[in-house]
């Protein structure tokens, strides 16, 4: 048995390949990850990944956009990915496309408490719904459905789109200064690796601290959010500090906001590429704080328990898991 797995975002795409004599033998064999930049679309890139090897079994690729039919206009990339293309390309008799916070919701029950970071300790309700987002390139948000059955139903959101919603006068004038560079200002635009480096860029053009001599000598096309992220959480330069403190406030705001359109019960979770490296800053108290701050439903989120992915294959482990389903049918 072998099955090809895929974690397609904005800037990467992760790919693995599990072999075994059947779902209970099966282990990794190889994953590489390859940058979208310098790639006109998938195909090529898992010829390359297959190269001459074994015929596949199954194929199961989760995508940052919107899914319709097996068919995927990526949102923040210039791709049109096709399975059924893929399929017949490839000889690959089982192939699907889901959202890749569908392939993460399914990942969420095939990871060890080792791969958690709890930042609010609850109750767990078994059959209560879940929920998870995340921010990397772009946000991602999804919902779980126990069915009681073999996989969940999950309900891939574009939830990362809706309008942001400033809380404060601080976050009023982001708002005007996003509106500045963008027609529409979602939450994504400020909750992303694009939203800390606008959020940076806002802080030094409100003269809330100096221009950092961090970009000095680095490219044009080097991720700056990185470099804040990194700063911010050294707390070694003065408006990358204030610039994650304020991106790690408005992340755990949408975070409650999700929550309180689900009720997670049974958990919520943050995953995406940002996490895991500022997770220092989820723990210091902003996140949680701006989670639980909803007014007369404070109480109700209290009641959640909150915690952080830090095991980034955590998206291919649900597309194995949805790869090893397609094969059961």
């Amino acid at each position: 048995m072998r099955i090809l797995v895929g974690d397609i975002g904005g800037t990467k795409t992760l790919l693995a390949l599990y072999e075994g004599r059947d779902a209970r033998a099966l282990e990794e064999t190889r994953r590489e990850r390859y940058e979208n930049a310098s790639r006109d679309a998938l195909g090529p890139i898992l010829v390359d990944f297959l190269g001459r090897t074994e015929p596949v079994d199954a194929a199961v690729f989760g995508v940052a956009g919107p899914v319709e039919d097996d068919v995927c206009r990526a949102t923040n990339l210039p791709w049109v990915i096709d399975a059924a293309r893929i399929a017949t390309e490839l000889s690959i008799p089982r192939t699907a496309l889901i959202n890749d916070f569908e392939a993460v919701a399914l990942g969420l029950d095939e990871l060890s408490e080792e791969s958690l970071v709890v930042l609010q300790d609850r109750r767990i309700e078994a059959m209560a719904p879940r929920a998870v987002l995340g921010a990397g390139t772009g946000l991602g948000e999804a919902i779980i459905i126990p069915t009681g059955k073999d996989l969940p139903r999950v309900l891939a959101t574009e939830g990362g789109h809706v309008d942001f919603a400033p809380r404060d006068e601080d976050e009023i004038a982001l708002l005007r200064f996003a509106l500045e560079r963008h027609a529409r200002v979602s939450v994504e635009r400020v909750v992303s690796g694009p939203g800390l480096a606008l959020i940076y860029d806002h802080v030094v053009a409100a003269k809330l601290a100096p221009p950092s001599s961090l970009f000095d000598a680095v490219p044009a096309s080097e991720d700056r959010s990185a470099l804040i992220g990194e700063a911010g959480a050294r707390g070694d330069d003065e408006a990358a500090r204030i610039a994650l403190d304020r991106f790690v406030s408005l992340y755990g705001a949408e975070a409650g906001n999700l929550a309180l359109k689900c009720l997670p019960f049974g958990g919520l979770y943050i995953a995406g590429g940002i996490a895991p490296k500022v997770i220092d800053a989820l723990r210091a108290g902003h996140f949680m704080k701006s989670f639980r701050t909803k007014g007369r439903m404070t109480p109700l989120l209290d009641r959640i328990r909150v915690s952080v992915v830090m095991d980034p294959a955590v998206g291919l482990l649900g597309a194995r898991r949805k790869a090893l389903s397609l094969l059961r049918t």
